[in-house]
């Protein structure tokens, strides 16, 4: 062994050995944390379910006309249902140590309990003295307090994880591609459930350090050293699948130490999956894809459509008005242009535009983008195109059912980015279509609106329209259509 490698391997043996030192157990770490933890906010739970009926009934000088014995017993009844209900829909699931908000859940938990106690209110008229205004107040006291008692936890798990405490500190067992993706997605997303504190690897001749952050804590004799001084709770496995024999070794080593092992895909697997798995018949599988709208979300969406789109065209018809008479006086030819593009499931439909271009220069397929100055527009066709109303009749196609409110835009047939073809220009573009396009988007309140004269635009405006199918929600559109004003105001890239 020369003297470069033997310097290498005494220094990784001193890392692991100084990691263990600077890491002492956390509190956090200790067995049955997770269940004390839980059991207190349950506690807590079923405080906020039943104080603030005590509080209203006091401030209403309803205490003295019932008995003490009875409001205690239905109060304690009461927060014992609550825990439960919260307890089937989840809210005491791993994911309380999540990052996420999860206000939909408990709102759904709150409505059961609350649609049992208005049951045994009217059905069974316990408790007379309470009104249905005291309910209400009740009701929206109980679903704030648990709303900030879940930004407390936040808060707090924010707090542990800037000390550098974790309910399982980790490590990566092999500097690979895999290895890095994932190191960089935990980077990202990382909770208090797990983090990552360095990465393991045979090879410490040939790497020196892992990444940014993140260092290379040694061989796997210097992990087993780190897991038998509990400076260690799991380990990510994240060889290359192809080395069957050398996972096969690594797991079984492993599995005769106290620590979790969990093997990890490959990086085509994480890619693909975008970090899905899914049960068929008891066997884990990536889910690689799937309908975008499910179960009762197209008809939620089609009615969000018909609302939102009736609405508009109440609200916007003297702007549609004015605009019809302006491009009338302003050149010759229609008021309204029809122009082919791509909508659901790369169907060609008609789409409905206020005529912006000289009738005898209009670009049916779009083959030229409209540019800086372009002498195909009219006066008016490069106020309306700037601010977006010559788009105001596709509220027409909505009506009809071939476009939603929000969605990927729809583009021309012959639409090119830097000369190249939006579909040869972004491997995923005839993604988009797998739901309606939209008058607006996720992409166009990200400031990617109007001219496409280079490949990074169309690739970034793509990347949002897939993210936005992935994460559809009415909320989302609600706060797409709320930002889209203020995005077509900024941006000035349209022509």
């Amino acid at each position: 062994m020369n003297s470069s490698v033997k310097e290498n391997q005494d220094a990784s043996h001193t890392y692991a050995s100084a990691a263990a030192q600077k890491q002492p157990r956390s509190f956090i770490r200790d067995p049955g944390f997770i269940e004390y933890f839980i059991t207190i906010v349950k506690i807590v739970h079923a405080l906020t379910a039943s104080v603030p009926a005590l509080v209203l009934l006091y401030l209403q000088g309803s205490l003295n006309q019932i008995s003490v014995g009875d409001i205690l017993s239905f109060l304690i009844f009461y927060s014992a249902v609550t825990v439960f209900v919260f307890q089937a829909v989840g809210i005491y699931s791993e994911e309380l140590f999540s990052n996420l908000f999860r206000f939909k859940i408990t709102l759904y938990a709150c409505v059961c309990s609350f649609g049992l106690l208005l049951f045994m209110h009217r059905g069974l008229n316990i408790f007379p003295l309470i009104d249905t205004k005291t309910l209400v107040i009740w009701f929206v006291i109980s679903v704030s307090m648990f709303g900030a008692e879940r930004l407390v936890l936040l808060a707090l798990f924010r707090f542990w994880m800037k000390r550098g405490l974790f309910l399982k500190r980790t490590v990566i067992l092999g500097c690979t591609d895999s290895g890095y993706y994932f190191s960089e997605y935990q980077r990202q997303n990382q909770d208090i459930r797990s983090g990552i504190i360095g990465f393991i690897d045979d090879r410490t001749d040939r790497i020196t350090t892992a990444i940014e952050d993140l260092p290379l804590l040694g061989n796997t004799q210097d992990l087993e050293q780190l897991i038998r001084q509990g400076s260690v709770d799991r380990v990510l496995v994240a060889l290359p699948w192809v080395a069957e024999g050398r996972i096969g070794g690594v797991i079984e080593h492993l599995k005769h130490l106290p620590v979790q092992v969990l093997l990890m895909p490959d990086i085509a697997a994480f890619k693909h999956a975008r970090h899905r798995v899914m049960d068929v018949s008891g066997v884990p599988m990536f889910n690689v894809s799937e309908l975008p709208l499910t179960g009762w979300s197209p008809l939620v969406k089609r009615c969000e459509d018909l609302v939102l789109c009736t609405l508009a065209l109440l609200l916007l018809s003297p702007v549609m008005i004015v605009t019809a008479i302006a491009i009338k006086l302003d050149s010759r030819g229609p008021v309204l242009f029809l122009q082919k593009r791509y909508g659901y499931n790369n169907r060609l439909i008609w789409v409905y535009k206020f005529r912006s271009m000289y009738i005898e220069k209009s670009d049916a397929d779009a083959e030229n983008q409209t540019t800086r100055d372009d002498d195909r527009i009219t006066r008016v066709g490069r106020f309306i195109r700037k601010t977006s109303i010559d788009e105001l009749p596709q509220l027409f196609n909505v009506l009809v059912g071939n476009m939603s409110m929000v969605g990927p835009r729809p583009h021309a047939t012959a639409t090119k980015a830097a000369g190249v073809p939006f579909e040869e220009a972004v491997r995923e573009y005839s993604s988009r279509h797998r739901v309606k396009p939209g008058i607006t988007g996720w992409a166009q309140i990200k400031g990617f609106r109007g001219e496409t004269d280079t490949l990074y635009k169309i690739e970034k405006r793509v990347e949002y329209d897939l993210e936005y199918i992935e994460n559809w929600s009415v909320w989302l559109d609600l706060y797409i259509l709320f930002r889209t004003v203020p995005a077509i105001l900024s941006t000035k890239d349209v022509y």
